[in-house]
């Protein structure tokens, strides 16, 4: 399976997204940065997502509206 970044999300969030994603039955895998990582890098603060190349469209739907119901004050 050939897969595409996604994004890069808090913990909480990737792991709603990666129920829905699961649901959908589109492949994913993550990486998550560790402590030691946080520290030293800025850019890698949460989760990062990657999803089946074929449904990427679909996949950057639930995240948006996964994205949108835990922080609904965001207006992006």
């Amino acid at each position: 399976m050939k897969t595409v970044y996604l994004g890069q999300f808090t913990d909480e969030v990737a792991n709603l997204i990666g129920a829905e994603l699961e649901e959908a039955e589109i492949g994913w895998s993550y990486k998550q940065a560790g402590f030691v990582t946080k520290v030293f890098f800025m850019g890698e603060w949460g989760t990062r997502l990657f999803v089946e190349s074929s449904r990427l469209e679909e996949a950057r739907g639930i995240a948006e509206r996964v994205t949108q119901r835990m922080n609904p004050s965001d207006t992006r």
